[in-house]
Formats: structure tokens, sequence, C-alpha cells
């Protein structure tokens, strides 16, 4: 809010609405030619700074150890992991459900956002977006590898074939298999939907011939006239319609992977909604994580403001209230269904030999996050709010450890319970696709305007009809 100076007068912050007092979602003074070119030139530029290129020779060396990870996986089998009897599922299911529910994010904030003519969202959807999809890539990877005979992973697929060999479309496996392809192939379509009058912009302005033809080829032609315009938006609100189930759906089909097992631990009916939650909560930490380094490295204050940040901690709070919810009822189920299994089952998860997993969870998914995200000061203070995003996702991941782990290595026959350790090939492969997702978001960081400059354009007051009644004048777009 306003501050006061040495005499008590009220300070005016430029960047805060006097009227409503949040802060502006684009800064005073910019005009269509100043936000063209503070998004353009970043990408057209013939100077890639040194700090891109050695981010990217970290991620590539980093992304390594997937290539390491699996070609010895091939050459050994899945001995090499951690997995054992009865611990069966181990960091392949574990890192699988952590990068689909760091894709939520995405998602939520392009379709449902834009539906709910959520104007805050604009500066943000196209990385949110393009997150979503690298991380769609990453959680993809798990599976293929998990299956143990990973080049017969066709066979999920319902293809046309001589043996009439079909999925075994009771498994949760299958279902998996539909609902993140279903999710990739829509937020492929969406992202790139978006980004075509950017292409457009991109075109006119390049100076490289290659630059030029590249983009001329994804514009599709884009030439901004009405009719340009009318289909763009009849497009976008389409795939907003179609993608908007699938931020439920995706998550809560992840879910019955272990909802439908008639296990202490997961066979419950919290797991969907808290799943989809939980998902929401990771992918806005994952959007500040990367964010708030982006606005500070290229100088993007003016359109990733104070108000996106505080506005996705608010949503983090929410989310991470509901996931505390579910963290509740799990406990309390465990007691109140009167089988001695459940409780047995939580009272292992809380103080058994893996205990240290659960309390390292409910410190930095509920304790943390959900006693500081109440003040705004907090919830605008940019370095915390950057340290604080890696504490959730961190939490995250141990959610979905507590989840898979601490279920199974103890089951219902105490002469096979066993422990869990994972080996340097899980951590290997693990730590590989964190480098994988670097380095696709560091090419697209180069290669395509991360953030939506026509949406941010329709945004200033200069395209806001002028008072007046029949003389209304409004204002048309400068030359750039």
């Amino acid at each position: 809010m306003a501050t006061k100076g040495p005499l008590h007068d009220p300070v005016v912050d430029p960047m805060i609405d006097p009227r409503t007092g949040e802060y502006a979602v684009i800064a005073p003074g910019h005009n269509f030619k100043s936000v063209t070119t503070l998004i353009a030139d970043i990408v057209l530029t013939e100077n890639t700074p040194l700090g891109w290129f050695f981010g990217l020779m970290v991620g590539g060396g980093v992304a390594m150890g997937v290539v390491v990870g699996i070609t010895w996986l091939f050459l050994k089998g899945v001995g090499i992991w951690g997995v054992t009897m009865p611990g069966a599922w181990g960091f392949a299911i574990i890192n699988f459900v952590w990068w689909i529910g760091i894709g939520h994010a995405g998602t939520l904030i392009s379709a449902i956002l834009l539906l709910f003519k959520q104007t805050w969202r604009n500066s943000i959807n196209r990385f949110a977006e393009a997150m979503t999809i690298f991380a769609v890539v990453c959680a993809g990877t798990f599976p293929l590898i998990h299956v143990g005979r990973p080049w017969l992973a066709y066979w999920l697929m319902p293809y046309p074939n001589t043996m009439n060999v079909w999925p075994q479309f009771r498994s949760p496996l299958a279902w998996d298999v539909f609902a993140v392809s279903t999710y990739a192939t829509i937020s492929i379509v969406f992202w790139y939907i978006g980004m075509i009058p950017d292409f457009g912009t991109m075109r006119d302005r390049a100076v490289l011939p290659f630059a030029k033809y590249a983009y001329g080829i994804l514009s599709l032609g884009w030439r901004g006239s009405t009719r340009h315009w009318i289909r763009y938006e009849t497009a976008s609100l389409l795939l907003a319609g179609l993608s908007t189930p699938l931020v439920l759906s995706v998550h809560t089909v992840i879910s019955f992977d272990f909802a439908v097992a008639s296990l202490a631990g997961w066979h419950t009916t919290i797991f969907p909604p808290y799943f989809v939650a939980g998902a929401v909560y990771s992918g806005f930490a994952m959007v500040l994580t990367l964010a708030i380094p982006l606005r500070k490295i290229y100088h993007l204050e003016d359109v990733v403001t104070l108000r996106h940040l505080d506005n996705m901690a608010k949503v983090m709070l929410a989310t991470g209230s509901i996931v505390g919810y579910g963290y509740a009822m799990e406990v309390f189920m465990s007691w109140f269904s009167a089988s001695h299994w459940e409780f047995f089952m939580m009272w292992n998860r809380m103080f058994g030999p893996m205990g240290w997993g659960y309390w390292m969870l409910i410190l930095t998914n509920i304790a943390i996050p959900l006693t500081t995200l109440w003040s705004r000061k907090l919830r605008v203070n940019v370095t915390f709010l950057f340290i604080l995003s890696l504490i959730v996702n961190t939490g995250m991941w141990f959610e979905r450890f507590v989840i898979v782990v601490t279920s199974l290595y103890r089951d219902y026959l105490p002469s096979s319970w066993g422990t869990y350790r994972a080996t340097k090939w899980d951590y290997m492969i693990y730590i590989g696709t964190m480098g994988l997702f670097t380095v696709l978001f560091f090419c697209f960081v180069r290669f395509l305007p991360m953030i939506p400059m026509s949406e941010l354009r329709m945004m200033l007051p200069q395209t806001k009809v002028k008072r007046g009644g029949s003389d209304a004048e409004t204002v048309v777009e400068e030359t750039a």
C-alpha cells in the first residue's frame, strides 16, 4: 500500500491502483510499441547472453544423466533400481506423478482463467503452458521405462493388430496413457494457437532471413485482420473449453493408480480431489520458481508485476489448504474406519522407520506455506516467494514419496517387510529429467516469445474506449 514520507504525506506508488489498492497488472507508461519491443527483442537480438549458453550447457550436462541412466537400465534391467518386494514401486512412479502435477498450473492459467476473464493471467500464461508441455515430456519418460519391456510400450495403445491382443482397459496404466496423451496433445495445440499472433509480429520485426522465413511459416499467414482475430478468439475459447476438464480429469486418473488398489494407504476416495489440488499447488509453485528469475534477468518487472506473484500465492494458499484437509482426512479415516490395517499404516507412516519423510512433508507442504501465505507482505516479497516455491515443490515430491513407499514397504505379511533405498541410478535419472526440463525451457526462452505480446497490448489503456457516448473514440495501435 502507499507509504508515508518524512512529512507524513502519502507517497503514491504508481504500481498500486488508488481505487482498489491492488497492484497493477502492467506498469503505467507503456504503449503498443514499448510492449512489443520489450518482449520481441529478447528473442530477436543477435547477441545471445553468455549466461544463456552457460545455463544451457549446465542443463545439458545434467540431462546426460537421463541418457546414461536409461542406457544402463536397458542393458541391465530394473534391478539397478532400489525397487524390491514388497516395495515394487519406487522413484519411477514418484517422479511420474510429481512431474504431471507440475504441469497442471499451465492448463489452469491458460484455460480456466481465460474462461473466467482473469486478465492477470496474460503475462504468465505463455511460459506456464511451456512448463506444462516440458513437464509432461519428463513425466512420460518414467512409465515407459518402468513397465519392464519398454520396447513393447506400444501395446498400451489400441492399434489394429492381427493377434487381437488389446490393452487391459481395467488397468490404470492404460488410463494413464489416454489421459496423459490427451493432456499433452491439447496443451501443445493450445500453446501453439496462442502464439500465432505473436509469430506474425516476430515475422514482421525479424531482420535475419532465416528468422523471417521460420516465423513466417509458424504464423500461418497471420495478418491481423478482423477475420483472423475472430477465428483466433473462437479457437482459443474452444480449446479452453476442452482443456478445462483436463485439469480435473488428468490427475484424477493418476490418483486412480493408487485409489483402485485394495491396499491400506491407497484405497481411499479422498485421493482424486486432493491429488488435483496438490497438482495445482505444485504447478503454481513451479511457475513462481520460473517467473521470479525470468522477470529479474530479462527486466520484465513492468509486465510480470507483484500483482501476478500475489495472485499466484493466493492460489497456492487455497490449494494448499485443500491438500492439508486431505492429509487430515487420511489421519481421521485411519482411526474412524476401525480397521487396524489402516491404523497401523498411518502409525507406521508417522512413526515408523521412514517417518522422517512424513514429517518433512508436513513441514514443507503445510507448516511453512500455510502459516506464511496469509501475510500480504510475504506474498509480495519476491525473495521469500522464490524460496517458498522451492520448499513447496520439495514437499510435493515428499508427498508422492510417502504415498508410494510408506504404503508398500510394510505389507500385510510381517515376514516380507523390508525397506526402500534409492540407488544412484534412481537419482541419476530423476536429476537428469530436471536437466532435460531446463534445456527445453532455455530453448523456449531464446527462440519463442515467453510473454504474449498480443494479449498484453489489449490490456493497455489505449485500447479502452474513451468516455463521451456517441462521440467516443478508440485509440488505434501505434506503428511499431
